[in-house]
């Protein structure tokens, strides 16, 4: 067994069951022991999965010119700084040498004390601890992850809190999902990760890119989104090695978007990815993105943009917001 396994059976042995969240919190993030504290590769052909950010320089240099785009306010010496929320490897610094790029990621580095400029979240909120509800027979229940036989399984709680029985039942009832058992993520630390953007960008930009649903594309996911990644491989048991794993949920994007509104965000665009690239694009016909000295690596920047403009530019959204 892991030892993310080892410390949640001993939680759930002194506890009781615990709510996927809290499996999820220690799986991915525990300090000592979590997949996104390990020193392992977990991103690009050596790792687990790819993101957009690997595709680079093609993307980082589209991102750039967008960001360029935005007219964002500048510093004292003339840069606008960009805080790269989620920033993993760090694979953007390269592409933002004009700008005052600042990684931002859990356990290592801090955002800037209440700035204006940009907020770069790439695959940010879909890594967010999620808990699990599951309707049977009308009835909205949690789903607990307990410890039986030598492994972790699921077993069903306590009726849903009435916040998020509600937002179960309205998400469901708009995707017109009928017939039990229905799963459904409940997506509880997506308020406080808004919030903590809010508290440190006073004006400015917050650009995001991400794969989820509206409510009325809920319906093809009537299981419920959440997926496990090891070498490129999807699996649907998100309980077996606990931090040898990427776990992962699908952002349900018109509840990002609402929070964002109440916290002051004005939504400006909301759009495949693919068609905010073209956009940065466009206005030079992708030649930044595609300067190369040899035409090796000439066809593979041109390899990269195809992938990011037809393949990852379709599967993901970009939402874009102003803060004043």
């Amino acid at each position: 067994m892991t030892k993310a396994g080892e410390l949640l059976r001993a939680e759930i042995s002194a506890r009781g069951p615990l709510r996927f969240s809290r499996f999820m919190e220690i799986a991915l993030y525990h300090p000592q022991c979590g997949y996104y504290r390990r020193d392992e590769k977990i991103f690009g052909r050596e790792g687990d999965f790819y993101t957009a950010a690997q595709m680079q320089p093609v993307f980082g240099r589209l991102l750039s010119r967008a960001c360029e785009q935005l007219r964002a306010p500048a510093q004292a010496d003339g840069r606008v700084l960009v805080a790269d929320w989620g920033a993993g490897q760090s694979d953007l610094r390269e592409s933002f040498g004009g700008f005052d790029y600042r990684a931002v990621d859990i356990g290592r580095d801090e955002a800037p004390e209440r700035f204006a400029g940009i907020v770069i979240a790439n695959e940010l909120f879909d890594a967010l601890p999620v808990d699990v509800a599951v309707r049977e027979e009308g009835d909205w229940r949690e789903r607990l992850v307990s410890f039986a036989d030598g492994r972790f399984v699921w077993e069903n709680g306590d009726e849903l809190a009435p916040r998020w029985r509600d937002y179960a039942s309205n998400a469901t009832a708009e995707a017109r999902l009928s017939g039990d058992p229905v799963s459904i993520e409940l997506p509880v630390a997506l308020q406080a990760c808004v919030e903590r953007i809010d508290r440190r960008i006073a004006r400015g930009w917050i650009v995001a890119f991400d794969y989820g649903y509206t409510r009325r594309e809920l319906i093809r996911f009537p299981q419920g989104s959440l997926m496990a990644y090891r070498r490129h491989c999807a699996f649907e048991d998100v309980l077996e090695a606990p931090a040898e794993r990427d776990l992962t949920a699908h952002v349900p994007f018109d509840e990002l978007r609402a929070l964002a509104k109440s916290a002051g965000w004005e939504e400006v665009r909301f759009e495949t990815m693919g068609q905010f690239l073209l956009r940065a694009g466009e206005g030079d016909q992708f030649a930044n993105a595609l300067e190369a000295k040899q035409e090796g690596v000439s066809q593979r920047l041109r390899l990269q943009l195809a992938a990011l403009l037809f393949d990852l530019g379709e599967t993901f959204r970009a939402l874009t917001w102003r803060k004043a």
